[in-house]
């Protein structure tokens, strides 16, 4: 059975407005009649055409004005001070209306009634209103789990306001390190110090931890969310207020914490001269363009308004993907620039020549690659085909067609490599700078950096997956360490790095402090307000971390550097490095046993050409090639 209070709630809003209009030409006729039954002492008295037009009129202006502010389009459950305000308004002209119709009219209406019925009016007007508000609130906050919110700022407000009106969370505390702000009375919610939170769990039992903070520095940010990650409690962000303002985001708009603040890498402002150099009103192609980081660098070309941006990329569904995402920032640009979307393999060197040439494109950027390690390391011949004579066809399109600069996507993996995905892509730089020291119509330059959070192979959203099954966690080796960069930062510092680059040059980004995996693991389960465990022990924690072993060809610490030679350039986050390579006669008899050994899809003897080569690689047990056992 439903009480007349759901009833009403539940009504359509037709339904509502009408009964709206009738509750209120029966409130104002009644305040009208109580007011002056209240001045004369007595229920019974005469009312004669006067003072009928008075009530009249009276009761036309009260309901034009109630339509006018908007009241019987507001939702009652949602009713708070502006609310409150507009019914003061119109009692307000209501009352002047009673007082200016009685004079016109020769009513017989004394002069304190206008007063007596402007405390009546409001009550009854105002009175139910605020009374079914108040049942709803008390009534439906039931349904949402509660949360707290961290921050008593401008986000912390706007947001304990929305989530109280929408259907979601209902917030019962907000927390804030301000002492000043300690015993404020934010919407109805009381502001608390977070020394508190420990006695306020139990008491409200919140399902997680709301972060409204974006007004502090990178590295407070940092120290805030070690010291939450301790809390038994799932945490998650909410927008800016800049983002909300701007309509990129709304204020229930919750997330889980991102990545950089788990690794607390603060990225470097651009240089806006570099990411023009090599692009502004330029033809740039793109190949791998629907990858991670492909798709990444083609953002970041858009912005800087190239006269033509050509998509080059195999996956049908990632081009089409990027394609349609960058025209529609194209079209929040304004920009002129010229899109096209064009499938292919980074083998086929006559499909690139053509569309180099078509377009007469002044870089490229070529981030083509395999670089998943265990798919390469069961598929070979594929990988070398495609990371060394790929490139090689790129390389080969660009000097043939006149391209300016080309700049190839390189990897820490490359670097003493233990695996043939990382000794593929040595080869490749290899490669680049024997065709350097071979022609000068072209810069070759190569930018190698380690891991890009959120990519499609990055462990962040692995473990976010695992995480939210249930676990295990899966993390290869206790002592693994990887060195990771936001995927937009990447990007950014591999155009800033082409800009700044002479033929042939290796460029590394400073990728910061390398990462212990297992910690990155502890802290996401703790941030989600898990806790882990190792080792099957069940009764104390709720994930599990599940050591699986190194995969083949897996490396336990990444290096940037092959030698020690390396020098810092005009960018902060970004050296170079000075190392071994070869002259194109001898890169071009390599090439030649290599493509032979691929042709006979003999992997043992492409292994055995990696091994001889100059790339440093290592065919062996990887804890064999860390020092690890004997």
């Amino acid at each position: 059975m439903f009480t007349p209070i759901q009833l009403l709630l539940n009504a359509s809003r037709r339904n509502k407005r009408i009964i709206s209009i009738i509750y209120d030409i029966l409130a104002v006729l009644g305040s009208l009649y109580f007011a002056t039954a209240f001045r004369l002492g007595t229920y019974q008295f005469n009312i004669g055409p006067d003072e009928i037009a008075s009530i009249t009129a009276t009761l036309i202006v009260t309901l034009y004005c109630f339509t006018k502010l908007g009241m019987y389009r507001a939702v009652l459950r949602y009713m708070m001070l502006p609310a409150i305000g507009h019914i003061f308004l119109a009692v307000i002209l209501s009352t002047l209306t009673l007082v200016l119709s009685g004079f016109f009219f020769h009513s017989f209406i004394p002069r304190s009634v206008p007063f007596i019925y402007a405390g009546f009016a409001t009550l009854s007007l105002g009175g139910p209103r605020i009374f079914i508000r108040s049942i709803y609130y008390q009534y439906y906050k039931r349904q949402k789990p509660n949360v707290f919110i961290y921050g008593a700022g401008a986000t912390g407000r706007d947001l304990a306001y929305t989530l109280i009106q929408g259907d979601e969370y209902h917030p019962v505390a907000i927390l804030d390190d301000n002492p000043s702000k300690a015993g404020q009375i934010l919407s109805g919610i009381t502001v608390y110090h977070p020394n508190e939170f420990k006695k306020l769990q139990p008491l409200y039992q919140p399902v997680k931890l709301l972060l409204a903070i974006n007004n502090i520095n990178k590295g407070k940010r940092l120290r805030l969310v070690e010291k939450l990650s301790s809390w038994p409690i799932e945490i998650q962000s909410v927008p800016s207020v800049e983002d909300i303002a701007a309509g990129r985001a709304s204020a229930t708009d919750v997330k889980d914490l991102d990545v950089e603040d788990l690794l607390g890498r603060a990225p470097v402002s651009p240089d806006k001269q570099l990411l023009e150099k090599n692009i502004k009103g330029k033809n740039v192609f793109v190949t791998g363009a629907g990858g991670s980081i492909g798709s990444e660098l083609c953002r970041q070309i858009i912005t800087q308004k190239p006269k033509t941006l050509v998509l080059f990329e195999l996956n049908e569904f990632n081009l089409y993907s990027i394609d349609q995402e960058l025209n529609a920032i194209k079209i929040n640009l304004k920009s002129p620039t010229a899109i096209i979307a064009s499938l292919g393999s980074v083998q086929k060197e006559n499909r690139l020549t053509k569309l180099m040439e078509t377009y007469n494109i002044d870089t490229v950027y070529h981030a083509a690659a395999y670089k998943h390690v265990p798919l390469v390391e069961d598929n070979i011949i594929e990988g070398i085909r495609n990371n060394v004579f790929g490139t090689l066809a790129c390389a080969n399109a660009a000097i043939a067609t006149g391209v300016k600069n080309f700049t190839l996507i390189s990897t820490d993996k490359a670097v003493r490599p233990t695996n043939v995905m990382g000794a593929s892509k040595r080869m490749a730089e290899l490669v680049l700078q024997a065709l350097a020291d071979k022609q000068t119509e072209t810069t070759f330059t190569m930018v190698r950096f380690g891991n890009v959070l959120d990519s499609s192979g990055s462990v962040v959203p692995l473990f976010k997956k695992q995480i939210r099954a249930g676990g295990p966690v899966t993390v290869t080796h206790p002592d693994i360490t990887r060195y990771f960069m936001l995927i937009p930062e990447a990007a950014q510092l591999v155009i800033q790095a082409s800009a700044i680059g002479s033929n042939g040059q290796v460029f590394v980004l400073d990728m910061g402090e390398s990462v212990k995996i297992l910690d990155l693991a502890r802290r996401m389960i703790q941030l989600m307000g898990l806790r882990e465990y190792v080792d099957g022990k069940l009764d104390e924690g709720d994930i599990e971390i599940l050591f699986t072993g190194l995969r083949p060809g897996e490396k336990l610490y990444e290096e940037l550097l092959i030698g020690e030679n390396v020098e810092g350039t005009s960018h902060q986050k970004i050296m170079t490095a000075k190392e071994d390579k070869l002259t194109w006669n001898e890169m071009e008899n390599l090439l030649e046993q290599l493509d032979e050994c691929c042709h006979n899809f003999d992997a043992q003897c492409v292994q055995t050409i990696l091994t001889n080569a100059p790339t440093g690689y290592v065919n062996k047990d990887p804890l064999i090639a860390e020092g690890q056992i004997d």
